[in-house]
């Protein structure tokens, strides 16, 4: 049953789009079949690589799917309203309009274009993103400081080596203090994804490069990712922290896991055990791929929280539904308490739902700030 869901707005497409067409029966059987195969784009993956997050077929292949499931969602949303205005329309003098062919092929190539810029958006290596941010009592040598925040890179066969080159080199070319990844780096085993993720190694900072786990690593042995990118020379904060040094000031990085990591038998994410032994009075920037806990961590005392995992949404509209799930933090910035967090749009994305409307993706540069 749950296989079949993906396959809804499709059923959708063709009993109101493609059947009251007047076209020949096998013309509309075909486009039918064609519709369905699209939908399930998510089982052809499974099947291609075990897992629903890590389709392993080319990359146009896997654009081409993006791009055809996004039509069909979005061309379903759209004959849906047309549907509901005509419904309404009964109720009104000389209503009860019929919808004309002219505007169901004017649904097919509207969804069509916008799947089409929507995949583009996903699949570009993002711009930048400069942010300030200031936090009380910031210790001197901190002011300016420039912190290069990734995350959801989900490097895979949508995302591969090229793309993660192209990445690195920006990144570096930015000369940020410190470049943090929260999570999300992969989607594929380490023996599909080990020559994608080299680039990595390149990646370069004053102060090195730092990052905790997302949810999709622990989808993909997640012991023997830490391992690996530890090697890369990316050093994974798990429920631990390293303290910054400037001028004989202290920033306090801090890293905790991610809420599915108990799920696969590893540690949960435990903010006490990450600060445990922290100089008392260093502002704290803590990196937690997930942002539903972050009233946990202003309560805590941390000064700045850096997020990812909700992609920013995707979609406008489709962002209100993903906040919902993440305690209400969806893009953007967030005043929580005396803490703020910033929830990055990504620079990645999942490969089964590469689709960007209004939500870009980012390379985000931070500037720290004394305030008063």
């Amino acid at each position: 049953m749950i296989r079949l869901i993906p396959s809804l707005p499709a059923v959708y497409v063709i009993a109101r789009g493609v059947w009251p067409l007047p076209w020949p029966l096998a013309l509309k059987l075909a486009l039918a079949a064609v519709l369905l195969v699209a939908s399930q784009f998510h089982l052809w993956s499974r099947l291609s690589s075990g897992s629903v997050f890590a389709p392993e077929f080319p990359r146009p292949v896997v654009i081409l799917f993006n791009w055809a499931f996004g039509a069909i969602a979005l061309a379903a949303v759209m004959l849906l309203a047309l549907d509901m205005a005509a419904l309404a329309s009964r109720v009104l003098p000389g209503g009860g309009w019929a919808i004309p062919a002219a505007w169901r092929y004017a649904v097919a190539l509207a969804a069509a274009l916008l799947a089409a810029i929507a995949v583009r958006q996903a699949v570009r290596v993002p711009p930048l993103n400069d942010l300030s941010v200031g936090i009380a009592d910031l210790p001197l040598g901190f002011d300016g400081y420039t912190i290069l925040h990734l995350t959801d890179l989900h490097i895979s066969r949508l995302f591969p080596a090229a793309w993660a080159r192209v990445v690195v080199a920006r990144a570096n070319d930015l000369g940020t203090d410190l470049i943090v990844v929260t999570g999300d780096f992969i989607d594929g085993s380490l023996a599909s994804r080990r020559a994608d993720v080299e680039p990595l190694r390149a990646l370069q900072a004053r102060d090195g490069i730092w990052a905790v786990p997302g949810n999709h690593e622990y989808f993909f042995d997640h012991d023997s990712w830490m391992r690996h990118l530890a090697g890369l020379g990316i050093h994974i904060l798990a429920n631990g922290h390293t303290v910054l040094r400037r001028d004989g000031n202290a920033l306090v990085l801090a890293g905790v896991t991610d809420r599915s990591a108990p799920a696969t038998g590893h540690p949960g994410p435990d903010l006490e055990a990450a600060l445990a032994g922290a100089p008392a009075g260093a502002p704290i920037v803590l990196l937690d791929h997930q942002p539903a806990q972050a009233a946990r961590a202003a309560a805590r005392g941390v000064a700045l929280q850096l997020s990812g995992h909700t992609h920013g949404g995707m979609i406008r509209g489709l962002d209100r539904l993903v906040a919902r799930g993440n305690a209400g933090f969806v893009s953007g910035t967030y005043r929580v308490g005396a803490m703020l967090l910033y929830v990055s749009n990504g620079t990645g994305l999942w490969p089964g739902f590469a689709l960007r409307l209004c939500r870009p993706s980012e390379l985000t540069r931070i500037t720290l700030r004394r305030a008063s």
